[in-house]
């Protein structure tokens, strides 16, 4: 038994973890302190130039834009949250008809610029202003404000509704058939057992999903919209400063920021039974 063992060549000891990655850490470590340098630029170039005539005068415009920019990500991540769920449940219809609409719908959103949709929407219909005229709904289209806001609804719905329909997917079917054999009705298993698991499952994409659409409205400012970029760009032109730009980059750093860790903190919070 002895000589048995002797035969048996010993198993080569694992790579050094720390040498393997030694390159990788070094060039991370480079980039790092190239981003920590550029980081450092910016900041002193803000400080050394700093125009308190400026930000009195263009201030409270950043801040109208920034309040513009927050109500329309907030009116059509709610809008579009409403209407995903019918598109959500076409998409699981069995109905050819629905599933066919449906999927067309989330297709043509999901795959086209929402700025091409937004243009489409401004200055598409209205090419038919007699015809909406007629329909009296001239005074809605022929509004900047709420031509983007309805092309961000329809963007953002096609959006939720996919991640909605994966996250009632992702519930396990054993939870409907034990729901079945309990004897419990099928509105009342998937407002009840289906939905709040799978809403957990779509918290993260969720909040992908509206830091997306607030990155995203800033294409608005393209259709007259003073949101945040729209009030960046007329700053801009009567000033010719580049700094204009980089305040509207902390802005939007400061809401992403603010609700990366608001959603982090509402996620942790409601899935902590899980961790246990």
């Amino acid at each position: 038994m002895t000589h048995v063992l002797e035969m048996i060549p010993a198993r080569p000891a694992p790579p050094n973890k720390a040498s393997r990655l030694n390159g990788a850490r070094i060039l991370g470590y480079a980039l790092l302190c190239l981003w920590a340098i550029l980081g450092a630029a910016l900041l002193w170039s803000v400080i050394s130039n700093w125009d308190i005539d400026k930000v009195s005068r263009y201030g409270p415009r950043y801040i109208n834009g920034l309040l513009t920019t927050i109500a329309l990500t907030v009116t059509s991540i709610a809008l579009g949250a409403i209407l995903s769920l019918p598109v959500t449940f076409a998409r699981m219809s069995k109905n050819r008809v629905l599933n066919t609409i449906s999927y067309a719908y989330v297709y043509l959103f999901r795959s086209t610029p929402m700025l091409l949709q937004i243009f489409l929407v401004y200055y598409g219909l209205g090419s038919f202003r007699p015809q909406i005229e007629a329909m009296g709904l001239w005074w809605f289209f022929r509004e900047a404000w709420y031509c983007a806001a309805f092309a961000m609804t329809l963007n953002t719905a096609a959006y939720q509704a996919e991640i909605l329909r994966g996250a009632i997917q992702s519930v396990p079917r054993g939870q409907t058939e034990g729901a079945k054999s309990l004897g419990l009705p099928t509105p009342i298993t998937f407002w009840k057992i289906i939905l709040p698991q799978a809403l957990i499952v779509a918290l993260r994409p969720y909040g992908n999903e509206i830091i997306f659409m607030i990155k995203g409205s800033a294409v608005v400012a393209v259709v007259t919209v003073l949101d945040l970029m729209g009030q960046t760009r007329y700053a801009f032109s009567r000033t010719f400063d580049y700094q204009t730009y980089l305040w509207a980059a902390i802005f939007y750093l400061t809401i992403v920021e603010a609700l990366r860790h608001t959603w982090a903190w509402l996620e942790a919070r409601l899935t902590r039974h899980l961790k246990r």
